[in-house]
C-alpha cells in the first residue's frame, strides 16, 4: 500500500518541471539533510516502533516524500531538528491511526461476534441451523398450501408483503374482523403443521 502511494506521489512530482530540482540533494537542503540523517532517523524510528523494519522503512519513505514535496525556500534554521520533529509527528500519526483501527475493529467484533472461553465465535448461524431453518420453511410453505385460498391470500399479504389488516380488508373487499379470523385460522393450522 505504501509503495503504491509513493509511486503515485513520485509520478505527480515527475510531471512537475522542477522534479530534478526537488530530488537533487544540493538543490533541496532538506533532502540533503535527510540523506545525511537517514541512519539516525532509522534508529529513532526503530526505538519507537520496536524494531519492525518494514514499518521503519515505511516511515522513512513517508519522511522523504514529505520533505521532497516541501518548498525549499526558506530552509528551516535547524534541518536536523526539523526532520526529527517531522519523524516524531509521522510516528504519532501512525500510532493514532492504529488506535482508531483497533477501536473500529473491536467495535465491529463486539457487534458481530460472540466471545467464547478463548476465542471469538462467529455469530452467523451454523450449517445445522441453516438446514433446520430451510426444512422449517419448507414445512411452512407446504402447510400454507393446505389452507383455503382466501386464508392463504390474507396470510401472504399480511406476513409476506407486510400489508396491514385494514389494507388487506380493502384489497379483498372483506371486513377487518374477517381478516383477523383468517389470520387466526392460518396461524393455528401453520403452528400445528410446522412443528417437527
Amino acid at each position: 500500500m505504501k509503495i503504491v502511494t509513493a509511486l503515485k506521489v513520485l509520478a505527480r512530482l515527475a510531471e512537475r518541471e522542477d522534479f530534478a530540482r526537488l530530488t537533487a540533494p544540493a538543490a533541496h537542503p532538506l533532502i540533503a539533510a535527510y540523506l545525511e540523517q537517514r541512519e539516525d532517523l532509522a534508529r529513532f524510528c526503530r526505538a519507537r516502533l520496536g524494531g519492525a523494519s518494514g514499518d521503519v522503512d515505511d516511515v522513512l519513505q513517508d519522511i522523504y516524500l514529505k520533505v521532497s514535496s516541501l518548498d525549499p525556500d526558506p530552509p528551516p534554521d535547524n534541518p536536523r531538528a526539523f526532520l526529527f520533529r517531522l519523524t516524531s509527528n509521522l510516528l504519532m500519526d501512525r500510532w493514532r491511526s492504529g488506535q482508531r483501527s483497533a477501536n473500529r475493529d473491536a467495535q465491529w467484533r463486539q457487534l458481530n461476534h460472540e466471545t467464547g472461553a478463548a476465542e471469538d465465535l462467529d455469530a452467523a448461524p451454523s450449517a445445522e441451523a441453516v438446514v433446520a431453518g430451510r426444512e422449517k420453511l419448507a414445512r411452512l410453505l407446504a402447510a400454507l398450501e393446505t389452507l383455503p385460498p382466501k386464508t392463504q391470500t390474507v396470510f401472504r399479504l399480511h406476513k409476506f408483503d407486510g400489508v396491514s389488516y385494514a389494507d388487506v380488508a380493502v384489497r379483498l373487499g372483506i371486513s377487518r374482523s374477517s381478516v383477523e379470523k383468517h389470520m387466526m385460522d392460518a396461524l393455528r393450522v401453520l403452528s400445528r403443521k410446522v412443528q417437527p
